[in-house]
Formats: C-alpha cells, sequence, structure tokens
C-alpha cells in the first residue's frame, strides 16, 4: 500500500452518518455532531432514533481534551491561572477568581477587604457575561435573531471592562495568591456603573421579545423537564437545578467573599424545563446587578494585595523594581521557578459560577506545585444528563434542550 494511499484512506470523510440499529431492526442511529453548527461545542451525540423521535443519546466527549488536571502537576500555583482561562471560556473571570480562593483557603491566606469587594464584583459580571451568551444563543436557536443581537452588545461592555483590568478579553489571568495582578484601573468603577445602568433596559427588551413569545414559549415549555429530585441524583447545579426547584446556592448557604454582606435573592423555579432555565438565568442577571450596584458603592480603600513575609507572596512591583530583596523574591518565584514551600494538605473549595458549582480538590505535597488538582466542573454532570432529558424528544429539540444547560466542552475534557 502506497503512502499515498494511505493518507487518502486517512483523511476520508465519515463514509455514514445515518444506519440503522442492528439491535433494533425498526430504529435508526444518527450522528449529531462533533462539527454540527447546532450543538454550540464539540460534543458528539449518538442518537437512537425511532423516525423523528429519541430512544436514546449517548454523549461522546474528549474533543477539546486539554489535560489540564495534569498540568497543574507542572505549573505554581500562580502559573496554573493561565489555564484555568480555558475551562469555561465564556466567563474565564470567575474561574481565576475559583482556582486562587481554592489555593487562598489551602494556605491560609486571608484576603483584604477592598480585594473580596473587587473579585465579588468582577464575579458577578462574570456571570452575566455567561448568562448573556446562554440566553442569546437560546434565542438564536428558536429563531429570534434581535435576542441574540442585544445580549451580545451588552456582552461587549463587559468584555471592554475586563480588558482595560487585564489587558485580555479572554485569556484574562487576573487573580494572584493573595489579590491580583493589578488593582482597578482609575475610571473602571465609572464603566461598571454605565453597564448596570444601561444592561436592565436590554433586560427588559428581552423579556419583551421572550417571555411572552408564543414560539419561543411553545418551544421551551415542557422541553427536557427534570425533577428536582432527579436534578440533585444527577448532581445538577447553578441555575439549571434552581430551575427545577433545587434551593441551593453557595453565595448564601456557605458565603465567600463578600456575598456575606451584601442583601440579594435566589430566583428558584420549578418547572424544571428549557423555558424555567431561561426565566431563572434572566432574574439572575438582575440579581447580579443589585450585588454590583451594592459592591461597587462600597470597596474598601487599602491594598488589593495581601501583604506577607512568607514567599507565597510575589513582590509588589514597587519593591521588585526598587529593592534587591524584593528582586531576588521575584526571581526565586517567577523566573528561577523556585516558589515556595506548602503545607502537606488537602482541600476542597467551591464558587458558584454561572453554570454551577466550581470546585477545586488540591492535594499538596509540601512543594510549590500541587501534587493534584482535581476539577468539579458543572458542565461534566450536566451533560451526563442529556440521555435522560431528551429521550422521547424529536430531533429539533436537541437545540433547545442543550443551550438551556450551557454545557462548555473544554471543562468536560479534562
Amino acid at each position: 500500500m502506497t503512502a499515498t494511499k494511505t493518507l487518502k484512506q486517512r483523511y476520508a470523510p465519515h463514509p455514514v452518518e445515518l444506519e440503522r440499529d442492528p439491535g433494533s431492526p425498526d430504529s435508526w442511529i444518527l450522528h449529531f455532531g462533533p462539527q454540527h453548527p447546532a450543538t454550540h461545542t464539540t460534543i458528539h451525540l449518538v442518537l437512537q432514533l425511532d423516525g423523528e423521535r429519541i430512544l436514546n443519546v449517548t454523549p461522546h466527549i474528549g474533543y477539546l481534551h486539554s489535560g489540564f488536571e495534569k498540568l497543574s502537576e507542572h505549573h505554581t500555583y500562580d502559573q496554573y491561572v493561565t489555564v484555568t482561562d480555558r475551562m469555561n471560556y465564556v466567563s474565564p473571570m470567575a474561574n481565576n477568581i475559583a482556582w486562587h480562593g481554592a489555593v487562598e483557603k489551602l494556605l491560609g491566606i486571608e484576603i483584604t477587604p477592598r480585594c473580596r469587594y473587587v473579585r465579588t464584583v468582577i464575579a458577578e459580571m462574570a456571570r452575566i457575561q455567561d448568562h448573556l451568551l446562554c440566553i442569546g444563543e437560546a434565542a438564536l436557536d428558536v429563531g429570534a435573531m434581535t435576542a441574540f443581537v442585544f445580549t451580545f452588545n451588552d456582552r461587549e461592555l463587559i468584555m471592554d471592562l475586563f480588558e482595560r483590568l487585564c489587558g485580555a478579553r479572554y485569556t484574562t489571568s487576573w487573580t494572584r495568591i493573595g489579590g491580583a495582578m493589578a488593582d482597578i484601573p482609575d475610571g473602571w468603577v465609572d464603566g461598571v456603573r454605565q453597564v448596570t445602568r444601561r444592561l436592565p433596559g436590554t433586560l427588559a427588551d428581552c423579556r419583551t421579545l421572550l417571555t411572552r413569545n408564543r414560539i419561543f414559549v411553545e418551544r421551551t415549555k415542557n422541553v427536557a423537564v427534570l425533577g428536582r429530585d432527579e436534578a440533585i441524583g444527577w448532581g445538577w447545579t447553578g441555575p439549571v437545578a434552581r430551575a427545577s426547584g433545587v434551593e441551593r446556592d453557595l453565595r448564601k448557604d456557605e458565603p465567600y467573599l463578600a456575598y456575606g454582606d451584601l442583601d440579594f435573592q435566589v430566583p428558584i423555579a420549578r418547572g424544571g424545563d428549557a423555558y424555567s432555565r431561561y426565566l431563572v438565568r434572566m432574574e439572575e442577571m438582575e440579581q447580579s446587578l443589585r450585588i454590583i450596584r451594592q459592591a461597587v458603592e462600597n470597596i474598601p480603600a487599602g491594598e488589593i494585595n495581601a501583604r506577607s513575609d512568607h514567599k507565597t507572596l510575589l513582590p509588589d512591583k514597587n519593591e521588585v523594581y526598587g529593592s534587591i530583596e524584593g528582586l531576588i523574591h521575584h526571581f526565586e518565584d517567577v523566573m528561577d521557578n523556585r516558589g515556595f514551600a506548602t503545607p502537606l494538605a488537602e482541600v476542597y473549595a467551591a464558587q458558584e459560577t454561572a453554570n454551577g458549582e466550581l470546585g477545586f480538590y488540591l492535594v499538596a505535597d509540601g512543594t510549590h506545585r500541587p501534587w493534584r488538582a482535581k476539577t468539579r466542573g458543572p458542565s461534566f454532570a450536566h451533560l451526563a444528563s442529556v440521555g435522560r432529558l431528551l429521550r422521547g424528544h424529536t430531533i429539533s429539540e436537541i437545540v433547545v434542550a442543550l443551550p438551556g444547560l450551557n454545557i462548555i466542552a473544554a471543562e468536560l475534557d479534562r
């Protein structure tokens, strides 16, 4: 066999997309994805069909495998923040904050009051950023192009603020152990206020376009229904769980950052369908605005970075450029990659991100790198239930159910 022929065989297109199921002569097997334009992400659903009706769904992952759990063993606790950006790339700032929250719990570091409030504002902006994309694409999939444009316009404003904060829009890598790469710049708070003034109008427009829209309601109501007990059994968290009546939100149940100081409500729905998930996300954005308004007007003065004589914290830039001790400290931690000693311990810490509970289980072996860093991403549990959600529905309802779950493939493939 010639090399040319081998290459042709290797890169030949998939020979059959639709084939009969040998175990059930009346059903068909359809490969949905992994590059189908309506799947939103690189996942592969193998559908068993009886005509248009779905009998069973087998999800396949691995198309975005990045090995980010293994990478943790080769990065320092600060360096690894660059990997968290690539997990849920729709709201990367939330990943940064959750990662360093876990590291600070491991090391016993208390962040400054200013850092707690600033991180809270940014975490809620990331939640809005994520929900806007989710709702915009859910609307687009049922033909509502206008709502998609409205949500993405406001999402760009939030990304502009993140770019002013750290110089990047997606790969933000903003947090550091005990603080952040830099404090908020001059005028940034005014930009946040402008977003909080503009966004309610956009949400009102979306409600006008979608909430009582007959087409949108009929396409989403009673689709992909999951009850409260089943949602708990499948390990659902976040807005999809709360849309099924699960009354749990880490911001209220296990307060962290500045959430214990702020007044807000947790939206709960009982329908457990795609429409309820839309309603919960819409109301969560209203509550996020409420949190941001309170927090941004009460950001304490002082430094954003904690200070310690211990080598776990990076030195201030003024120390690096102005003293030999600061320069040596920076060189050892960053350039020479010597790092610092950690306790022999293990810890789990989680935060309430846009899609649910994002947690990190860290095992420290005394070196400046994790021995193990297990990620508990919400999308993995949500995708596992796709077969249960879609069974009995039609093919056209797949693109209604998936946006409501807002599955991010990069969280799946670790």
